[in-house]
């Protein structure tokens, strides 16, 4: 019990998850003035404005910074992390949405014309934008630096 205690405590990880779950509240935001309507998948689903991802670990790798040092070893490993993550998101993660695209738009041509074909649609929104990961990295710095206000 006295792990999870420390887990609950660790202000670190608390702020990077914050300012993941604002992010996917920013989402659900968006999307109700875009579509009129709440759509709740956006809580859980990948993709979108801001990238949630990167909100996550730029606030982890400035909480990191914030405690340990701007010149630590564990932030140089948190910051190259939060990079490679935000390189992941704009970069691998989006080339597969827009082949899931592509392979969307060759199945429904192919069976357009009345035929049968049981097909499962590849998730399209899968990576961001570098706008999104961008809006993702000032929205994780933000929220870290001023929960660093508050209570680191």
């Amino acid at each position: 019990m006295q792990d999870m205690d420390s887990i609950l405590g660790n202000q670190i990880l608390l702020v990077a998850i914050i300012a993941c779950l604002l992010a996917q509240g920013i989402k659900l935001i968006t999307s109700l003035f875009q579509k009129r309507r709440i759509d709740v998948r956006h809580l859980f689903s990948t993709g979108g404005m801001p990238s949630a991802h990167s909100a996550l670990v730029a606030a982890l790798a400035t909480g990191v910074g914030q405690v340990k040092g701007w010149n630590s070893a564990e932030f140089a490993i948190a910051a190259l992390f939060a990079v490679i993550v935000m390189y992941d998101a704009a970069g691998v993660r989006q080339a597969a949405g827009k082949q899931a695209r592509i392979l969307n738009q060759i199945i429904d041509e192919l069976f357009e014309e009345g035929k049968e074909f049981n097909e499962e649609r590849l998730k399209e929104l899968l990576g961001h934008t570098p706008f999104q990961v961008l809006m993702g990295l000032i929205l994780g710095i933000g929220v870290s630096l001023v929960a660093g206000m508050i209570v680191i």
